[in-house]
């Protein structure tokens, strides 16, 4: 049976039983305003999945009334209906952002289809529960999976326990653990966070732990490291799966003593932080590849939360891109009233490898080329075929050519590691540690 809200608006009281009758005979739960005044006053109290209103009303009109509506919220969907003579102003309303609009007397069959549709590809937001709710603000979200995650978390919060979020790329790790940070007794104190794939391993230690002047060449200065900077808050190790294991010995030992040591001192400084980490990989079977130790997962792994992608969260498709809309329109200074329904189909339907990042991307490609207020389909098409032909970022393109080159090695060697280190001109301890971290098995190079 479909779900939700609507509220339906008309100064005809037996339209406005025959429409409850056929709208609560399908399953949705329905709540009548005799006019536009009293469709705003309950708007005030809450807000529901769609509003279906007439054209012509005494006092505000449905025009009126929807120009209201998307002032203070732009995504909940509006139906007109109209009799035959107002069809151009209802034609011209649907470029201004309404959902559709349907001529009466309405065929019962295209009332539930429309209804069914706006609440599908509707960008409103079911009603979030009373209370504080700014720890949460950058999520956006009406997916069931996502709240009971953020419900867990806001638990989870209020302790001291380390946290493990996975997830894929542009899924929100960093966006669910600013969230913890914010719901925090911490809160008022430093959020630090640190990519350890993006930093080479030389530099890792430092940006870290610190380092004392003379410590190593380019040390022109004492550095406190992020641990000390991040003292009383919360430190957030993004990609910690990438970790260099020498690292990862000294990171369990921060953990276990709650002390750092910079490199060039031989004192220890006692640090107070929280440790959020996060990772795209699977950390149990990089644990049994020995790129990753046991004891460091245990003390990162106390709670953990699984972050869906946004195939699996689809209902959050039509919000986010929504809420991406409104806030890149003030970016690029443009006015646009919403997506054309067609638009938010094909954003529906897309696969999204990149998640939530990747929606965000074809978002603005669109607004950066539309010259509509309201987003045709082609733009978004188009926007996405671009993205899945899009660059791969330095990370990504320096890994891949990194894995190549020593399979390129290890074949004109015939799998000899020696000859290999000795031809990439590195020594033979490091050249291994590359290996691992391409997970590169020289014994599947020889005689080959």
């Amino acid at each position: 049976m479909p779900q939700g809200r609507i509220l339906i608006v008309d100064d005809d009281s037996d339209l406005l039983r025959l429409l409850t009758f056929r709208l609560e005979g399908a399953g949705y739960t329905v709540e009548a305003a005799s006019s536009a005044e009293q469709a705003l006053a309950r708007l005030s109290a809450s807000i529901p999945q769609l509003v279906i209103t007439d054209m012509r009303m005494s006092g505000m009109d449905g025009l009126a009334l929807f120009d209201n509506i998307h002032k203070s919220n732009p995504a909940l969907p509006v139906i007109i209906l109209t009799a035959h003579g107002t069809i151009p102003d209802a034609v011209a309303a649907t470029q201004r952002g309404v959902f559709g609009y349907l001529t009466k007397p309405f065929d019962s069959r295209e009332l539930l289809q429309q209804a069914e549709r706006a609440i599908t590809l509707s960008g409103s937001q079911i009603d979030k529960a009373e209370g504080d709710t700014a720890w949460r603000a950058e999520i956006i979200t009406r997916s069931p999976v996502m709240e009971s995650i953020l419900g867990r978390a806001r638990l989870v919060a209020a302790s001291d326990a380390s946290v493990l979020v996975r997830g894929d790329s542009g899924t929100g790790k960093e966006l669910l653990a600013r969230a913890v940070h914010r719901a925090s007794p911490r809160a008022l104190k430093p959020f630090v966070a640190v990519n350890c794939g993006a930093i080479p391993e030389q530099l890792l230690e430092s940006e870290l732990f610190g380092h004392m002047r003379g410590s190593f060449t380019g040390a022109a200065r004492d550095y406190k490291g992020l641990f000390q900077a991040a003292d009383g808050g919360t430190v957030f190790l993004d990609e910690i799966g990438d970790m260099p294991l020498a690292l990862q010995v000294k990171l369990l030992r921060v953990l276990q003593d709650k002390e750092v040591r910079p490199i060039g001192s031989t004192q220890t400084i006692r640090v107070d932080v929280r440790i959020i980490s996060a990772t795209h990989r699977n950390l149990e079977e990089a644990i049994k590849a020995g790129v990753f130790r046991e004891d460091l997962y245990y003390r990162l792994n106390v709670v953990s939360f699984a972050l869906p992608t946004l195939s699996e969260r689809r209902e959050d498709i039509p919000v986010l891109a929504t809420y991406f809309l409104s806030h890149l329109a003030d970016k690029y200074k443009k006015s646009l009233n919403g997506f054309a329904s067609e638009a938010m189909e094909v954003l529906v339907k897309s696969s999204w490898q990149g998640n939530v990042r990747e929606l965000y991307n074809v978002v603005e490609q669109a607004v950066a080329l539309s010259t509509t207020p309201i987003v045709p389909p082609a733009l978004v098409e188009n926007a996405i075929r671009g993205q899945t032909a899009e660059l791969s970022s330095f990370e990504a393109a320096r890994s891949e050519f990194e894995r190549e080159y020593l399979a390129k090695l290890l074949k004109i060697t015939g799998g000899n590691v020696t000859q290999a280190a000795r031809l990439a001109k590195r020594n033979r301890t490091e050249f291994y540690k590359l290996l691992q971290r391409h997970h590169l098995d020289p014994k599947l190079f020889k005689n080959r």
